[in-house]
């Protein structure tokens, strides 16, 4: 029988696009555009967040 995991809940600050590739304004001597890439800092380029425990709210003393 196939285990079926829950998905994680996708990284509210990417939108599950982790990974981004982003030009330098510089090209490299064959003409192509020099890139670098950069990683989603909340969720380290997984595009997945864990997910958070909620904890009761306690009213009075």
């Amino acid at each position: 029988m196939p285990q079926h995991t829950l998905p994680r809940p996708i990284c509210g600050h990417c939108d599950g696009f982790p990974t981004v590739a982003i030009t330098t304004g510089q090209t490299t001597p064959d003409g192509r555009r020099h890139t670098i890439t950069a990683d989603c800092p909340a969720c380290h380029g997984t595009g997945h967040t864990l997910p958070t425990t909620r904890t009761p709210a306690r009213i009075g003393a």
